[in-house]
Order: structure tokens, then C-alpha cells, then sequence
């Protein structure tokens, strides 16, 4: 049986028209009040799936009475949990300007998670979100280079580091690259502010009028009005994407930065940080940070380490702060360890600073293109 994934109105209004099947379908996260008319005339829904989406209790019925298996959107939760596209800030921030965060969909959601009564039907529904974010996640990932900025989220803004961050990010978006970060406030937010930044003139203007709100606590309200205020000031959100965030409500006292293009949010923190580690295709740059950027750098080590030594084109993972990561939290020394006689040596540099940070990237990426070329050369001899 071949099924196809319907994920917008106007590729069903193109099969609709042109007279084709609708059998095996999968209609994912569609307004189907727009097309009921013509659904309604259609009598044989064999093999069909309706994920989420909306529509009327006349088409539901028939739906189902001809072939169709319905799974209904439930109105209950604060999240779409069949949707098929990633958000964006201020879809999570919806609200935030005239009631504050408390009222957003992001913070309804992080505490619609904490209820005490989660039950099968909670779990299923997560693990459901969970897995059309990773789709959507997949289809933006094809075709672009993603380049990975880990660091801690304590960094404040206005700080040094807070503009280091900043200036990596839009560095390394001028080369084409996507900037994808754990989509949090600290180094997090300020490499995907200097990502969606297209003019870097407007960067350090940008970071004096956040560090008026050096920190999102106490108030997340103020901290996310101001960030949406810089936003309009850096960016008309047009053109291709720079910017990715992937944060998670594991950790939703963290509240998801303002900075990305797109941000895909996740319930399971196992699933996400996978998920984020996996994309970044480009490479990872780890600026300084506490536990959770420590596991993050462990993570990627292990998939260096039992790296395929056939595989061409490994993505490099560049630390930044020689003194930090040697001396302060010497990860240093083990990975130089672990990477003795295997692939994983060629992929891990020590750096002092972000410009060097984003050169490496860029020369290591040039390295492993040769390589290729020359292995393939030979195979073609």
C-alpha cells in the first residue's frame, strides 16, 4: 500500500481537482471546513487517515461511514498535537502582549505537562506532538546546513559573553548556514539573535536595549516583550531561514527565546536533545556552560567515537574557551583521549575565541570535502 501525506489545503484542493484517488491518503493538521463541499461528494475513503485538523460533525460521520479512520484534534489541550509544521515564537507567545506569559500557549502547555492526573491519554498525546514536531523537523533540516551553538543559559544579556554568542551566530549565518541552538535565553537566545540579524550593524544596538532585561527572571512577561520588540527592529522575517530553536518543556521554567525563524518544541528532553545533536550536519560549537552543555559535548563525543571509519564528512565539534575547557571543566584532556587512532581526531578542536570557533568549522568542512573528492577519485581510477 502507498500512502501519501497531505500537509496543506492547496495540495488536497490539487488532487481533488485533478480527479485523483483519494484512497490512502494521510491528511494531516487540515482545515477541512474549507473543502467539505467536495469531500462530501467523495464515497470511498479506503485506507484514508485524518490526523487533527477541523471539521464539521457532518463530515466526520461521513468520513467514517465510508472508509475514513478520524483521529479529532482534541480542544481540551492547550497544543495541536497533530500539527505538521513547526512554530514559530510567537505562535508559542500568542497572548503575551495583552494578558502576559502566563497566558501564553507556551506557558498553558508547560503546565497542562506538570498536571498531577497525567493518564495513557496525557502520554499518547505527547509522544503524538512529539513525533509530527520530528517530521516537520526532518522536512525543514532537507537540503539546508545546519550549524549547531551550545552554551550555557545563564549567560545575561548585554554581558561580554551574551555578544560573543551574537557574533558567532550571525558569522556563521552569513556563510548560508542555518544557527540551531537549544532555542533557551542565555548563549542559546543570543546565537539565534545574531543569526536572524541580517545587518550586523544593528546587533550591538539590538543587545543594549535587551540588556534592559538582563535576565528572564523575575519577570518572563518583560524579559519576552522586549525580545519581540528587538525582533521587529533586526528583522522583517523574510527570506530563507537563519535561525532555529529547539527547546523543550522538560525544562519549561526555561522559557523559549524569541530569536529563531522556527523552534521546534518538544515534551521529552531525551527526544529533543537527540534530535538537536542529529541535524546539526554542519557541526556544533560549544561555548562555555554547566551540566547540561557538559552532556550535550558527551553526547556528540560518543557519536564521534563509535563513528564509522568509512564515513566521510564527520561534523566537527569546536570548544570554545581553551582555559575553561581545560582547567575550569576539563572535558579537554578525556575527549583528546577518546579520539586516539580513530575518525573522531580529525573532528575535535580547542579554540580560544568565536571568530576562530567559525573559521575551524569552515575549514574542517573544506578538509573533509577534499577528502571526499579524492576518495571518490580514486575509486573511480
Amino acid at each position: 500500500m502507498s500512502t501519501t501525506e497531505v500537509e496543506s489545503l492547496a495540495k488536497l484542493r490539487r488532487l481533488l481537482a485533478d480527479g485523483s484517488s483519494v484512497r490512502d491518503l494521510r491528511l494531516q493538521d487540515l482545515d477541512l471546513t474549507e473543502v467539505e463541499t467536495d469531500l462530501l461528494g467523495i464515497d470511498d475513503f479506503t485506507g484514508v487517515v485524518v490526523l487533527g485538523g477541523r471539521m464539521g460533525d457532518d463530515l466526520h460521520r461521513h468520513l467514517s461511514l465510508h472508509g475514513a479512520l478520524v483521529f479529532p484534534a482534541d480542544p481540551d489541550v492547550p497544543f495541536d498535537a497533530w500539527r505538521s509544521r513547526l512554530y514559530r515564537p510567537r505562535e508559542l507567545y500568542a497572548g503575551l502582549h495583552d494578558h502576559g506569559y502566563d497566558a501564553t500557549s507556551d506557558a498553558r502547555t508547560y503546565r497542562w505537562s506538570l498536571a498531577p492526573d497525567q493518564d495513557v491519554y496525557s502520554s499518547m498525546l505527547r509522544a503524538i506532538h512529539d513525533e509530527s514536531i520530528s517530521d516537520a523537523l526532518s522536512e525543514f533540516v532537507d537540503g539546508r546546513t545546519l550549524v549547531g551553538v551550545m552554551g550555557g543559559h545563564a549567560v545575561q544579556r548585554g554581558s561580554v559573553e551574551y555578544l560573543a554568542a551574537a557574533r558567532l551566530g550571525h558569522s556563521l549565518a552569513a556563510t548560508g548556514a542555518v544557527v540551531a541552538t537549544g532555542g533557551g535565553p542565555g548563549a542559546m537566545e543570543a546565537a539565534n539573535l545574531g543569526a536572524l540579524c541580517t545587518d550586523p550593524a544593528l546587533l550591538e544596538p539590538a543587545i543594549t536595549r535587551l540588556a534592559t532585561v538582563p535576565s528572564f527572571r523575575p519577570d518572563i512577561t518583560a524579559w519576552a516583550r522586549v525580545a519581540f520588540e528587538v525582533r521587529e527592529r533586526v528583522t522583517a522575517d523574510t527570506g530563507a531561514p537563519r535561525s532555529l530553536g529547539i527547546p523543550t518543556w522538560f525544562y519549561g521554567h526555561e522559557p523559549p527565546n524569541a530569536f529563531g525563524n522556527r523552534m521546534a518544541k518538544f515534551f521529552s528532553n531525551a527526544l529533543r536533545e537527540d534530535v538537536l545533536l542529529r541535524v546539526c550536519n554542519g557541526g556544533i560549537i560549544v561555548l562555555p556552560g554547566a551540566a547540561g552543555t557538559v552532556q550535550e559535548i558527551f553526547q556528540v563525543a560518543t557519536a564521534l567515537y563509535y563513528a564509522d571509519p568509512e564515513r566521510s564528512g564527520i561534523p566537527p565539534l569546536v570548544l570554545v574557551g581553551e582555559q575553561y575547557w581545560r582547567d575550569e571543566v576539563p572535558v579537554w584532556d578525556v575527549l583528546q583521549s577518546l579520539a586516539v587512532g580513530r575518525p573522531m581526531a580529525g573532528a575535535i578542536r580547542l579554540v580560544g575565541d568565536v571568530e576562530t570557533a567559525c573559521r575551524t568549522i569552515a575549514d574542517i568542512a573544506s578538509a573533509q570535502e577534499r577528502s571526499t573528492r579524492r576518495t571518490e577519485g580514486g575509486r573511480a581510477r
